[in-house]
């Protein structure tokens, strides 16, 4: 089987292209710097150099693809929307120019409510392209990921989780090798057939009190959660370097799930992932928060 990664270097698809080297596939991995591959992986892989907003790119680096992983990229323009939808573009010529009959579409929790939700809504509107299609597809609707944590460097240095959602409102949090182990599991596994919307819920849904307390354990830090207003988080992205559209885009995926939503699809044990937010924090961000203060 013939299957191609896009963001081969990402949270996920790093993970994603290892295991299905491990399960004997080389694949084909998309990206615009094939030298930010890690050297283990270069010569077990075959590299092809690729702007994903470049339809005819994508098209050409995706002939003779059987299976795809197809990650939007993200975005940093003044309209994200805008950059969704040429990415979508760009994955709907590769399918049809080239017959490619299998993608696994890394989602989002809240792309079911299609509009509303912010960057998610870029997502939503992926899903409903490859769903006109008439391929097989499964959608990933993944929660929160633990690496957005990383995001919050500082603020976590200075003992402080500051979010624009109720501090006691649950919420499925879930590490990104997790969801590449269920995409690589999909992309191999051939009994599956049509639309099929996998979620990935991590192994627990978590209120904010919750992780600051899990965080304050794994990283002998102390951590607190608090909530701002959405003004003071608009102040705090465009300190970030957001252009104004990339900060509304980020603010509509909190503001637009906060309140009254219940996801489409519930926790199950088909959902449930095995990676802890405390393995993770202890593994992983207690040692990102020992380097120097950016």
């Amino acid at each position: 089987m013939r299957i191609a990664v896009t963001t081969p270097t990402g949270n996920v698809g790093r993970h994603v292209v290892t295991a299905l080297v491990r399960a004997g596939v080389r694949p084909r991995v998309l990206l615009r710097e094939p030298g930010r591959l890690s050297p283990e992986i270069r010569d077990e892989v075959d590299a092809v150099r690729v702007d994903q907003y470049d339809a005819a790119s994508v098209a050409a680096a995706t002939e003779g693809v059987d299976a795809l992983f197809w990650v939007d990229p993200p975005s940093e323009g003044a309209d994200p929307l805008a950059d969704y939808a040429r990415a979508t573009g760009s994955v709907v010529r590769a399918v049809t120019d080239n017959g490619i009959g299998r993608v696994v579409f890394q989602s989002s929790v809240g792309a079911e409510k299609r509009t509303g939700a912010g960057e998610i809504d870029g997502l939503a509107h992926t899903e409903t392209a490859l769903d006109g299609l008439g391929i097989d597809v499964t959608h990933l609707r993944c929660g929160y990921f633990f690496t957005n944590l990383e995001l919050q460097l500082d603020a976590l240095r200075a003992g402080v989780l500051q979010v624009i959602l109720p501090l006691d409102l649950p919420m499925a949090w879930v590490a990104p090798r997790d969801i590449a182990e269920v995409a690589a599991a999909r992309l191999l596994a051939s009994d599956w057939s049509g639309r099929r919307v996998q979620a990935v819920h991590g192994p627990a849904d978590l209120t904010w009190r919750q992780v600051a307390g899990i965080l304050t354990a794994a990283t002998g830090r102390p951590v607190r959660a608090e909530r701002i207003s959405d003004d003071a988080m608009r102040g705090l992205l465009r300190q970030a370097g957001m252009t104004d559209g990339l900060v509304e885009a980020v603010l509509g995926m909190s503001t637009g799930l906060r309140e009254d939503f219940v996801p489409e699809q519930p926790r199950t044990v088909r959902t449930t992932t095995p990676t802890t937010l405390a393995a993770w924090a202890y593994d992983t961000l207690r040692l990102r928060l020992t380097d120097a203060p950016s």
